[in-house]
């Protein structure tokens, strides 16, 4: 199957999205959502490895409807574009409610936690090909941030998520609001260089936010490349533009009078909490329709 262009796996409103700010003399190659990464695998950037996954505390239950799919495990072939080609929504994932992985320790006796902290040596290590000192924003304007979520299967873990140092605050709020509602998310990691490079196979439902990328076909950067936008729960939240939808496989989520859990509606928590800092929503947009995309530029 041949190889698909670099950086055509993972960047939806990064990468589909324009925003406002510097121009990009020479952009890279551009491909589907932050979010979408579609690999749980262990290792990230140039192999560097995750944190390694926790197990379940005793009586916990790590299995749900769908737990039996393997996310990243069969790759779509590839439409011209270089996307995976859009297919039906895969029975399990119709209402898909998968555990999660824990990669950081949960937090401590299920209270929401959060850590705003500069981009150390091991974080940048994580990021991989995912900053270069090309990029509009320097690590120094960066933070990684650490904030605890409701998983679909209903317990307490803790994502990770790199974002401009000016908006950390009001992300953190927005996560503890999420979580104090019990809002689900399936996954949030940092987004990789192995997640740049992998095939794409359209079942990822990473809720991410930094990536050093311009807009699809444009020469602006993407509200991703400066740590001002957020994807969440792209599977349940799919982007829209002609006959592309990304996730490749979240075609049952276009429905949105079939409520499912993890689904952004209109007026409620997630978009008043975001609404609160002063942030915009993709899904009020008529083409495309990015309803996984919140950002603070309006991009």
């Amino acid at each position: 199957m041949p190889a698909r262009p670099l950086g055509a796996v993972l960047l939806i409103a990064a990468l589909l999205t324009a925003c406002t700010g510097g121009v990009h003399p020479n952009p890279p190659n551009s491909g589907p959502p932050v979010g979408e990464a579609t690999s749980s695998s262990a290792n990230g950037a140039g192999g560097v490895p995750q944190p390694p996954a926790s197990p379940a505390p005793d009586g916990a239950s790590t299995t749900g409807p769908a737990s039996s799919w393997r996310v990243g495990a069969t790759p779509l072939p590839l439409r011209p574009d270089g996307f995976g080609e859009v297919l039906p929504t895969p029975a399990p994932l119709r209402d898909r409610r998968l555990p999660t992985v824990d990669r950081l320790a949960p937090p401590p006796g299920g209270r929401f936690r959060s850590t705003v902290a500069p981009i150390g040596p091991a974080i940048r290590k994580r990021l991989g090909e995912t900053w270069s000192p090309g990029c509009p924003v320097g690590l120094a304007d960066l933070r990684y941030v650490t904030v605890s979520f409701r998983g679909f299967d209903g317990r307490a873990h803790t994502g990770e998520l790199v974002v401009n140092r000016r908006v950390a605050t009001d992300v953190v709020s927005v996560f503890a609001r999420l979580y104090q509602a019990r809002f689900p998310v399936e996954e949030m990691r940092l987004v990789t260089t192995a997640d740049l490079h992998a095939h794409p196979t359209g079942d990822g439902d990473n809720t991410a936010a930094f990536v050093c990328r311009a807009a699809r076909g444009q020469t602006r950067w993407s509200a991703h490349a400066y740590g001002l936008a957020i994807d969440v729960d792209p599977f349940q939240n799919p982007y829209r533009r002609g006959d592309l939808v990304l996730p490749e496989l979240a075609s049952a989520y276009l429905d949105r009078g079939d409520r499912r859990p993890g689904m952004i509606e209109p007026g409620d928590v997630v978009t008043r909490a975001f609404a609160a800092v002063g942030w915009t929503w993709g899904g009020t947009w008529r083409s495309p329709k990015d309803l996984m995309h919140f950002s603070a530029t309006g991009d």
